[in-house]
């Protein structure tokens, strides 16, 4: 049954529905937190290429460990907004915005 209705989903969002549960509900909850990891972790990884440097160089920059780089990268640590700020605009000299909604 559940099946039948991912292979009908005609929109993301309903996809997201029936695979994690509505807005709101704690499977999808997980699901929200664990996507938006995924999406800073890309981000971080992205930036720093851009910028040519190593996840080595990047901690040295603001004062880590390579190995917290590399666990940020793959979504393996959660991360501060004061240490998010400080990786994108002290290491990579990126600016950072964020929007509450």
């Amino acid at each position: 049954m559940k099946e039948e209705a991912i292979k009908n989903a005609k929109t993301f969002d309903e996809l997201l529905n029936i695979k994690y549960g509505k807005i709101g509900s704690s499977t999808r909850n997980e699901y929200e937190v664990k996507a938006n990891y995924f999406v800073i972790s890309e981000m971080l990884k992205e930036a720093r290429k851009e910028a040519h440097i190593t996840q080595e160089q990047l901690a040295e920059r603001i004062g880590t460990k390579k190995s917290y780089i590399s666990r940020l990268e793959n979504g393996k640590a959660d991360i501060q907004v004061s240490t998010l700020y400080k990786i994108f605009e002290t290491g990579l000299g990126r600016k950072i915005r964020l929007t509450l909604i």
